[in-house]
């Protein structure tokens, strides 16, 4: 598919944006792997003792994430700050929320955990679990997706939520507090997970599995369109799903019959390992599945429906 084809594809799905294919070039072109290299060397460094939630390293890569967001002027959703506190068993955590509005008052999300599981002391030797894969790479790709639809400079019809969630391996904490207490949770119309991106099996290392909502068949479609015209590096693995739940921050959101969109590289050997380091992550790949999304992102925030 030519590019003139996709601009009038995309004015033909979009029609009350004012936007053009140069603004989605510029957004895209803003994705790079230079920048996704230094966020994942940064969330996954040996000073964040892991990230466990409620503990100072995932205070720190907090921290490190919302001076990101305050540099590209992508506002807090809520008027008291980025941080949105929460509480469990005594232990204090903290989701991370950003958002720029849309035209309407709808809204979709894009997600990931910033936590990892901290620190074992049994261990012999290196016993922080950095956490590079799982999931500094999806936070990179949450960060690059909101610069990116920043620098496009133009509203989208539906506002676009960030979320970086804390809690995750402690049981999708911070994923289930916010979809329990949104007051708007009927204006969320799609959600879209990042959880280990960066990697992928040892005997097929372009591989990504893409879920989606089985009753929004165009999510499939979109991918492939993209696919077609970008020639990304990876390989995708098309998994329709009726109500994708599974062991992810998309579950407490498909629990609630909002669609999904998931994007995964499986595991590997280093997963939950101290070995899951940066220096492993394949950047280029990681950078494609990064654009890939922010493409669907941009669809997922102006289409009048996904078919469901």
């Amino acid at each position: 598919m030519s590019r003139l084809i996709y601009t009038v594809t995309t004015f033909l799905l979009f029609p009350l944006c004012l936007f053009s294919q140069e603004h989605i070039e510029c957004g895209y072109e803003s994705i790079l792997s230079s920048d996704a290299r230094v966020f994942v060397e940064t969330l996954a460094h040996d000073s964040l003792q892991g990230r466990e939630a409620g503990k100072k390293g995932s205070r720190m890569a907090a921290e490190y994430i919302v001076s990101l967001l305050k540099e590209w002027n992508v506002a807090p959703l809520d008027k008291e700050g980025y941080l949105q506190p929460f509480v469990v068993d005594s232990c204090r955590m903290n989701n991370i929320i950003a958002a720029i509005p849309g035209r309407s008052d709808e809204w979709v999300v894009v997600g990931a955990h910033y936590d990892h599981v901290g620190i074992d002391s049994a261990i012999v030797g290196d016993s922080c679990f950095n956490g590079a894969d799982d999931n500094a790479s999806g936070v990179s790709a949450v960060l690059q997706i909101a610069r990116a639809v920043k620098v496009m400079d133009v509203l989208p019809e539906r506002g676009i939520i960030f979320a970086f969630w804390d809690g995750e391996e402690k049981g999708l904490l911070g994923s289930k507090e916010f979809v329990g207490k949104c007051p708007f949770l009927s204006q969320i119309k799609a959600y879209m997970n990042f959880d280990m991106i960066g990697r992928g099996p040892v005997d097929n290392p372009k591989h990504m599995t893409y879920f989606y909502t089985e009753s929004c068949p165009a999510f499939g479609e979109w991918l492939k369109e993209d696919m077609e015209l970008y020639g990304f590096s990876f390989l995708p693995n098309y998994k329709a799903w009726d109500k994708p739940v599974s062991g992810s921050d998309n579950a407490p959101f498909a629990k609630r019959d909002i669609p999904i969109v998931w994007y995964h590289t499986e595991g590997h050997p280093d997963y939950h390992r101290p070995s899951d380091s940066a220096d492993k992550i394949d950047y280029e790949k990681l950078v494609d599945i990064t654009r890939a999304a922010f493409l669907c992102t941009w669809r997922l925030a102006n289409e009048e429906s996904y078919g469901y």
